[in-house]
């Protein structure tokens, strides 16, 4: 599972000009599934998202989670993290899970996400195609990856 973290002052998703999430203050989070992952990646993962202190303090200092300062969450399911980019100049995604594997498990972080913050997690539609609006803050963005959690 990959993930890229970015916190934001605001973030939509629009499919066919219709609004199917959107935050203020919190994280927008672009999610990559592949074929081995495991509910207990996705649940690790999760957590590193509640958890992790990107928000500013009253110092002005990164030493507030999502969690803490109230933030909403915007889950919008990315397969192109998955781009494998080192043949010729069109990616492969083979190593993204396929759709009867990814679906319920986005939808399933989903869900994990709402009971962490007590709040309902805004998203996108699987596998549609979405326009994303947002508003980086700082700018502050992470990346995150089930398959080398030692690095992150």
């Amino acid at each position: 599972m990959r993930a890229v973290i970015q916190r934001v002052s605001k973030a939509s998703c629009s499919v066919d000009s219709k609004i199917t999430g959107q935050i203020k203050d919190g994280l927008l989070i672009l999610i990559g599934i592949e074929e081995e992952d495991t509910i207990e990646d996705m649940k690790w993962m999760a957590q590193k998202f509640v958890n992790l202190r990107i928000f500013n303090d009253e110092n002005g200092l990164m030493n507030r989670s999502v969690l803490d300062i109230r933030g909403e969450i915007l889950l919008i399911s990315q397969f192109t993290l998955f781009a494998q980019t080192k043949k010729g100049n069109r990616p492969s995604f083979i190593r993204a899970a396929k759709p009867d594997k990814a679906q319920p498990m986005y939808i399933q972080m989903a869900q994990y996400l709402s009971t962490l913050i007590n709040s309902e997690v805004q998203m996108g539609i699987f596998g549609a195609d979405m326009k994303i609006d947002l508003l980086n803050d700082g700018p502050v963005t992470i990346i995150m990856n089930t398959q080398d959690k030692d690095n992150f």
